[in-house]
């Protein structure tokens, strides 16, 4: 076996090959949720795409994340960070193992698994520059990890990252103030951000589906 296969081999997982020219789509889960379940968004944003689905190996109570936290919306960041690597380096295992290296990527993510995606996206942009984050925030607390680097001439070239941020007005998991902070963190670096917000809390509605469909089209 090689390297690559060694480790997507190691990592639970799911993947599904898609129609040829389709993009990859990066399934994401949420807290408790698991690599299989989230695969169903996949299905209303592009059915035709290619997808995998990794799982988060992280445990809380029995539950699958994808970092540690301290308490409700209190991230362990220097874990974050460490997760992120984590991850960048199994879409790149896993993109060479199954043949896909070619294909656009595009991550999808909901609440924890949208913020595993932003992070990994702000950190490692080779790995992700697109992503969907479904009722999702800022992941680095108080820090900004990407002028940290910056100040010992380290940080990643994010000017091509795009990120659609899908948040409900009302949702206590997901704050307004951290997605506000999120998207100022990220234009400064020169991200772009196309940011919608509806009413309601924590979840994923049917809205939210459909206009992650049109910006995955034309993205």
């Amino acid at each position: 076996m090689s390297a690559a296969a060694d480790l997507v081999a190691a990592w639970p997982h799911e993947f599904r090959a898609g129609k040829p020219g389709a993009p990859v789509l990066l399934t994401l889960h949420g807290t408790g949720g698991n690599e299989t379940e989230i695969m169903a968004v996949a299905d209303h944003i592009h059915p035709d795409a290619t997808v995998l689905s990794p799982r988060g190996r992280v445990s809380e109570q029995g539950m699958n994340r994808w970092f540690r936290r301290l308490g409700e919306g209190n991230f362990d960041v220097d874990d974050v960070i460490v997760r992120a690597a984590e991850l960048a380096t199994f879409i790149a295992a896993a993109r060479e193992h199954y043949g896909i290296e070619d294909l656009p990527l595009i991550a999808v993510g909901f609440s924890n698994g949208a913020n595993i995606g932003l992070a990994t996206a702000l950190l490692h942009p080779d790995a992700i520059s697109r992503v969907v984050a479904l009722s999702g925030m800022y992941p680095f607390g108080d820090r900004d990890p990407l002028a940290e680097a910056g100040a010992e001439a380290g940080a990643a070239d994010v000017s091509g990252v795009q990120l659609l941020l899908l948040n409900g007005a009302s949702d206590q998991m997901a704050p307004a103030a951290s997605v506000r902070r999120l998207e100022s963190v990220a234009t400064s670096h020169g991200v772009a951000v196309e940011r919608h917000e509806r009413e309601g809390g924590h979840g994923i509605d049917a809205t939210e589906l459909e206009t992650a469909r049109g910006w995955v089209e034309t993205h």
